[in-house]
C-alpha cells in the first residue's frame, strides 16, 4: 500500500513539474483569460495581424510558432457547405464533402419546440466537426418584415420572442461540441437586392423590441462565440464596423466576449474597422494570388494597412490587442479545445434528426372535409403534380447551397408511402418553372427540361386528375433568383409560373385536391377557397419526401405552427401598407463612395410587424401567426394564475388545462400573449410572451404552466434608453394561434 502511495505521489509531482514547465497558454489548469493574456504577450505584431483577417476564402491563419492551427469557417445554417478552392467560389471537386441537409430555419421555427432546436445544433455540430470546421456561419435571426425578402427562409420568422427561444438551444448544442456559432446578420438585414447600399432608418423602440431581442438572447443566454455583421448601414455606418451596434450595444451593453466577423466583403475601411468593433475580416476581394500583389490577403483593411498604421502611430497596439484577445478566446474554445471530439458525417441519427424536425415543422393550414390524411388502400390512385415534386430544393439560394449525400424528393416519398397501402402514384409536371439545377458546382442529376407548352402541361395534368382519387400539388417557390434566394428579393407576392392557373384547372375536375406549398415565404393563394386542404411544407432538406409523405398519409400527425403571418395581399404587412419598402434613393451623392449609403429605408411601421400590424390595422390575414391544425382536436380551459410571487419579483405563472378531445395522439402548442390595457406609450394589442408544446394521447388532459417575469410586461423607453414596465392592468390571452385565444385572465402589476 505504501509503494502504491509513493508511486502516485511521484506521478503527481512529475505532472506538477511538467505543468510548471509549460507556457501558461498551454496549461489547461489556467483560466481561458490567463491563457489568452499569456499568448498575447508572446505574439509578434505580424502574428497578431495575421489572425484577424482571412488567408483564404473560408479560413484565417493560426500561429504555427505557438502551435495555433488555422481557423476554418463554413457557410450554414442548414448544413455544412461543400469545400471550395482556396481563393474562389468554385467547388474543390472533393467526394468526401457532402452532408445531411437539415430543414431550413423557418421550418425549425415552425416546430415551436426548443428541443428540436437543440437536436438541430447537435447534429449540425457533429457534421461540422467531422468536416474540420471550427465555426458555422449561422444561425440567422433577422426578422420577417416583408414576405418578399429572398433570405427569409434562413431566419426564424416575424416574432422576436419565438426567435429568441428557438435560437438559444441551437447555439448551445452546437458550441458544446467545440464549434462556434456565428449568429447573423447583425442587424436589420431585411432588403437583399439593396443590402450593400441601404441605410436602415428605424426607431430605437422598434430596434430594441423587434429586431434585436433574438440577437440579444443569442449573446446573453446562448453565449454565442461569434456574431456576423450585415452588409447594410445603420445611422450611416456599415454594420460590419458600426459604433452604435457593435461597440455600444453588442460589446458594452450585452458584454459580448466573442468575435465580430465581417460578412464576406462587408469591410470597407481600415479606420472604421479599427475603431468600430470589427474583429475578423473575411471576403474582401478574395482573389488571392490573381491580384497584382504577392498575396491579396495582405491588402485587407485589417492586414498591412492596419499594421503600417500602428508603426506610424496612427493606430495603437491597444486597439489591435483588443481584437486579438477575442480571436485567442475563440481559439481556446475551438481549435485549442482538447475536449473536442471528431464528430460524425451523414449518420443515421442525423437523418433521423432532419426527418423529425421536418415532420414537426410541417404546418397543416386547412383541412376541410378531412381530406387529409389521405384515405389510401389497394386500388386507390394518387396524382402528384408540380415541379417542386421533383426539383432539388437544396441546391441554390446563395450561401446556403448544399451538396447533400442524398435528397428524397416529394414524388419519391409519395410513391414509397402510397405503395405501402397498395395505392398507385402517377406524376404530371403541370408547369415548367426554373430548369436550372446547378449552383457553384453543386448540381442535380434530374433533367428538368420539358418541351410541352403551358397549355399542354395543364391539359395533361387535368386529364389524369379526372380519374384520380386524390390530387397532391407540390408548388410554391424555389431557391432560384428572385424567389427564396440570397441577393435578390421577390418581385411580386403571387406564386410564380402561373401555378394558380394550374391549381384552378385541377380543382375544377377533382374535389380532393391538396395544395402543398414548399417555400420559406408566404404567397398569394387566390385558389384557397376552392382547395379543401393546404399544407406549408418549407424547404425540408434531405428527408423532405419522407417527411411530407408521412404527414400527408397520416403516419405522422402534423403539429407545426406558422412562425409568421400569412397575408392575403401585401397590404397585410405594415412595410408594404405604409410604402416603407424598399426605400428611397438619395440624391446628390457620390455613388462611387462605398462608405456613403445610397438608399434610406425607413421602417415606418415601427413595432407593428406581422400580427402586431394586422391587429393594429384591423386586418384579417389568410392564416394567422401561430396557426396550425392537427388530425385530432384540443380544448383549452381553466386558465388560472399563481399571483403569489407577482409583488416579490414580478414573476407570475399561468396554468391552463389542455385536453386531446379527438381520436388520435397529437401535439398542441399552447401560446401565451400579453395585452397591456393602458400604457403611456402606444403598444401592440398583444405580444407573444410564452409557449409550450405538449404531446397528448386521445382523451388525455394535462395542466400546462407558462411563467413570465417583468420583462414580458415591459417596453423600451426611448427617452431613458432602457426597458420599463408600468403598474396597471394587464390581460393574459391563451390559445393555440394568435387569432384563437379563448382563455383570458386579467391581472395587475403593482
Amino acid at each position: 500500500m505504501k509503494k502504491i502511495y509513493l508511486a502516485v505521489l511521484c506521478t503527481l509531482c512529475a505532472l506538477s513539474a511538467q505543468a510548471q514547465s509549460l507556457p501558461a497558454y498551454l496549461d489547461e489548469t489556467k483560466t481561458v483569460e490567463q491563457r489568452v493574456e499569456d499568448a498575447l504577450q508572446r505574439m509578434t505584431l505580424q502574428e497578431k495581424i495575421r489572425v484577424i483577417h482571412a488567408q483564404s476564402k473560408f479560413s484565417s491563419a493560426g500561429v504555427p510558432r505557438l502551435g495555433f492551427p488555422d481557423f476554418w469557417t463554413s457557410d450554414g445554417p442548414h448544413g455544412v457547405r461543400p469545400n471550395v478552392l482556396w481563393d474562389e467560389w468554385t467547388q474543390a471537386g472533393q467526394s468526401n464533402d457532402s452532408c445531411v441537409a437539415f430543414p431550413a430555419l423557418t421550418c425549425l421555427a415552425a416546430t415551436w419546440n426548443p428541443d428540436m432546436s437543440a437536436a438541430y445544433g447537435k447534429a449540425l455540430g457533429e457534421e461540422a466537426r467531422y468536416r474540420g470546421k471550427d465555426m458555422m456561419l449561422g444561425p440567422g435571426v433577422n426578422i420577417y418584415r416583408t414576405p418578399l425578402n429572398g433570405r427569409n427562409f434562413e431566419y426564424m420568422g416575424e416574432d422576436p420572442y419565438l426567435a429568441s427561444r428557438m435560437v438559444v438551444p441551437y447555439i448551445q448544442s452546437l458550441q458544446k461540441l467545440g464549434v462556434a456559432a456565428c449568429v447573423k446578420h447583425f442587424a436589420l438585414n431585411n432588403d437583399e437586392p439593396n443590402r450593400m447600399v441601404v441605410n436602415s432608418v428605424v426607431s430605437d423602440r422598434a430596434l430594441h423590441e423587434i429586431y434585436l431581442p433574438a440577437f440579444r438572447a443569442a449573446v446573453t443566454e446562448g453565449k454565442a462565440w461569434g456574431i456576423m455583421g450585415s452588409y447594410n448601414f445603420y445611422k450611416g455606418q456599415h454594420n460590419c464596423h458600426n459604433q452604435y451596434l457593435l461597440n455600444d450595444i453588442l460589446k458594452r451593453d450585452w458584454q459580448f466576449d466573442g468575435v465580430v466577423v465581417s460578412d464576406w466583403g462587408g469591410c470597407h475601411s481600415t479606420d472604421q474597422a479599427v475603431a468600430n468593433g470589427l474583429d475578423m475580416e473575411f471576403g474582401t476581394g478574395t482573389d488571392g494570388m490573381k491580384s497584382r500583389s504577392k498575396n491579396a490577403y495582405d491588402n485587407y483593411y485589417l492586414a498591412l494597412p492596419f499594421q503600417e498604421g500602428i508603426l506610424k502611430g496612427k493606430y495603437t497596439m491597444q486597439q489591435l490587442d483588443e481584437k486579438v484577445r477575442r480571436v485567442l478566446r475563440l481559439f481556446f474554445r475551438t481549435t485549442l479545445n482538447p475536449q473536442r471530439k471528431p464528430g460524425f458525417l451523414c449518420s443515421d441519427d442525423h437523418y433521423a434528426t432532419a426527418r423529425s424536425i421536418a415532420q414537426e415543422g410541417i404546418v397543416l393550414l386547412k383541412n376541410q372535409r378531412h381530406v387529409l390524411p389521405l384515405n389510401l388502400g389497394k386500388g386507390k390512385r394518387v396524382l402528384v403534380v408540380g415541379e417542386n415534386a421533383i426539383k432539388s430544393l437544396i441546391i441554390g439560394g446563395g450561401s446556403s447551397n448544399l451538396k447533400a449525400q442524398r435528397e428524397v424528393s416529394p414524388l419519391e416519398g409519395m410513391r414509397a408511402a402510397c405503395a405501402r397501402y397498395g395505392a398507385t402514384v402517377e406524376y404530371e409536371r403541370g408547369y415548367v418553372g426554373d430548369v436550372n439545377a446547378e449552383q457553384d458546382g453543386v448540381s442535380s442529376s434530374i433533367d428538368l427540361n420539358d418541351e410541352r407548352s403551358a397549355d399542354r402541361l395543364i391539359a395533361d395534368a387535368v386529364s389524369k386528375a379526372k380519374g384520380a382519387d386524390y390530387v397532391v400539388f407540390f408548388g410554391g417557390l424555389n431557391k432560384g433568383a428572385f424567389q427564396d434566394c440570397e441577393g435578390t428579393d421577390r418581385k411580386a407576392y403571387d406564386l410564380p409560373y402561373d401555378q394558380a392557373k394550374v391549381v384552378d384547372a385541377l380543382a375544377r375536375v377533382n374535389k380532393n385536391i391538396v395544395y402543398v406549398n414548399l417555400s420559406g415565404n408566404a404567397a398569394a393563394l387566390p385558389f384557397v377557397s376552392r382547395v379543401p386542404a393546404v399544407v406549408q411544407g418549407w424547404f425540408l432538406g434531405s428527408e423532405a419526401g419522407e417527411a411530407l409523405a408521412s404527414v400527408l398519409t397520416g403516419q405522422v400527425n402534423p403539429s407545426g405552427k406558422l412562425p409568421f403571418t400569412w397575408g392575403n395581399t401585401l397590404e397585410d404587412y405594415g412595410s408594404h401598407a405604409l410604402d416603407a419598402y424598399p426605400g428611397v434613393w438619395r440624391t446628390n451623392i457620390d455613388k462611387q463612395d462605398e462608405n456613403t449609403p445610397q438608399i434610406d429605408e425607413e421602417y415606418k411601421e415601427g413595432i407593428y410587424v406581422g400580427y402586431r400590424w394586422t391587429d393594429h390595422a384591423g386586418r384579417r390575414p389568410l392564416f394567422a401567426f401561430g396557426h396550425g391544425l392537427s388530425y385530432t382536436t384540443f380544448k383549452l380551459s381553466g386558465l388560472k394564475a399563481d399571483r403569489s410571487s407577482m409583488q416579490r419579483d414580478g414573476s407570475i405563472t399561468f396554468t391552463v388545462n389542455v385536453k386531446n378531445t379527438g381520436k388520435r395522439a397529437g401535439a398542441e402548442v399552447v401560446q401565451l400573449y400579453i395585452h397591456d390595457a393602458k400604457a403611456s406609450v402606444d403598444r401592440p394589442y398583444k405580444e407573444l410572451k410564452g409557449f409550450r408544446k405538449v404531446m397528448l394521447q386521445p382523451g388525455e388532459s394535462r395542466e400546462v404552466s407558462i411563467s413570465i417575469d417583468n420583462s414580458a410586461l415591459s417596453f423600451y423607453d426611448e427617452a431613458r434608453h432602457e426597458w420599463k414596465s408600468e403598474p396597471g392592468e394587464f390581460e393574459a390571452l391563451v390559445g393555440t394561434a394568435s387569432d384563437n385565444l379563448p382563455c383570458r385572465l386579467k391581472f395587475t402589476l403593482q
